[in-house]
């Protein structure tokens, strides 16, 4: 029985390197829900067609991931992530020049949604995983996954000072230049993914490990559950701000909320991180998904205010993406890490079909009805939901003949 081997690179250069490349990707992606209502009064493009755009964005987010995650899994992830960073830039430099909903849909609904798939979580929580031993998985994917929340707690105040400063089209271009910084990060988690693993079958073929995963009921429990955090994600990333504008407040709040969301979530992040290398990964998952529907009643039955809105992004930001190690870990342990990206990937495109009906069902709900109403409701129910369908699954390591 062969250990996997580990990259070459020491595991902290790999780490660092992830998570610095979450930070830039995430921080961006969580800024969008800013240009909004600055992009709906110069160009007349509305809420519901806004939505629409970052809707697309998480969908193709989605669609793509299990084929850019059997890519990294092929090839590595240093060469996906290069492209990522480079079409990530693009889409934005196009972004900025849009005059129609077409134009957005295409730039940063399409495009950026497509690079994101190589620069976000799967990519880089996959080649982390496999770069340090397996009882540090859940520490190393709760490091990268904090980067995503370090990028929003830094990089959403700094979108609203440009906005705000140079108006939102000049906003995308500096963040353009940004995102081109991630091209040469990628060499930091470069490297081809080894073939043996511990306990592991090492002829395992590819096609193998989709039909036994296919196989596993855990398997589509846990995309069932990804579902429900996507659809929390995009409603709140998306929608908040402008639905904290229609209670009175005033803008820079919501800036301030989103960035309180990643900050906490640096916390809630490296806890949950933790938790996935000693706790039974499913029961927290579980509690995770019950405190925010708690969280979500909680603040909609008191009236609307600055200290509200703050006390509730503090509470989500712990609750935000402490979902993606605990995930990411149960499909490694139950499934192996050979293929994490890939089996991560599958997940992760049920995460952003639930960010696409969050972005765009939330925004379709306030053109008919002129209220966000109906979409905290459903947020609260399918919470509730994904609280109880991760109780029942099988979280054993599969046991497979080991090859001699």
């Amino acid at each position: 029985m062969t250990p996997i081997s580990r990259s070459p690179k020491h595991p902290w250069i790999v780490l660092i390197c992830a998570a610095t490349l979450v930070t830039i990707a995430m921080g961006i992606r969580q800024s969008f829900g800013l240009y909004l209502r600055p992009v709906e009064l110069d160009t007349g493009i509305g809420r519901e067609a806004f939505g629409f755009a970052i809707a697309v964005q998480n969908l193709l987010l989605g669609l793509a991931q299990p084929f850019v995650g059997a890519l990294a899994d092929k090839h590595g992830a240093g060469r996906v992530a290069a492209l990522g960073g480079a079409l990530y830039a693009l889409g934005l430099v196009l972004a900025s020049m849009i005059s129609g909903a077409f134009g957005l849909t295409v730039t940063l609904g399409g495009l950026v949604g497509f690079a994101m798939t190589g620069v976000t979580f799967v990519i880089a929580i996959g080649a982390a995983v496999r770069a340090v031993p397996a009882g540090k998985r859940g520490l190393a994917a709760g490091i990268v996954t904090a980067g995503g929340s370090v990028g929003q707690f830094l990089l959403v105040p700094v979108a609203q000072g440009l906005i705000q400063g140079f108006g939102w089209r000049e906003a995308l271009l500096i963040s353009a230049a940004l995102a081109a910084l991630m091209v040469p990060l990628a060499i930091g988690i470069a490297g081809k993914p080894q073939q043996v693993e511990a306990g592991s079958a090492p002829s395992q073929s590819f096609g193998e490990a989709l039909r036994e995963a296919a196989g596993h009921s855990g398997f589509w429990l846990l995309n069932a559950g990804f579902f429900v955090c996507g659809f929390h994600v995009a409603f709140i990333g998306t929608h908040l701000p402008a639905f904290l504008v229609d209670k009175g407040l005033d803008p820079a709040i919501g800036a301030r909320a989103l960035a309180l969301v990643g900050l906490f979530n640096i916390l809630g992040s490296y806890v949950f991180g933790v938790s996935a290398d000693r706790l039974r990964k499913k029961y927290v998952l579980a509690w995770i998904y019950l405190a925010r529907a708690v969280a979500m009643v909680l603040f909609l039955a008191f009236p609307i205010t600055d200290v509200t809105a703050t006390v509730f992004a503090c509470t989500l930001g712990f609750l935000w993406l402490g979902t993606v190690p605990l995930t990411s870990g149960l499909v490694g342990q139950i499934f192996g890490v050979r293929y994490v990206s890939t089996l991560f990937g599958i997940v992760f495109l049920s995460h952003q079909l639930g960010s696409f009906f969050g972005a765009w069902g939330a925004g379709s709900v306030y053109a008919a009805t002129g209220s966000y109403d109906f979409a905290w409701q459903v947020s609260i129910a399918i919470a509730v939901l994904a609280a109880l369908l991760h109780w029942p699954i099988k979280d054993a390591p599969l046991q497979r003949p080991v090859a001699r």
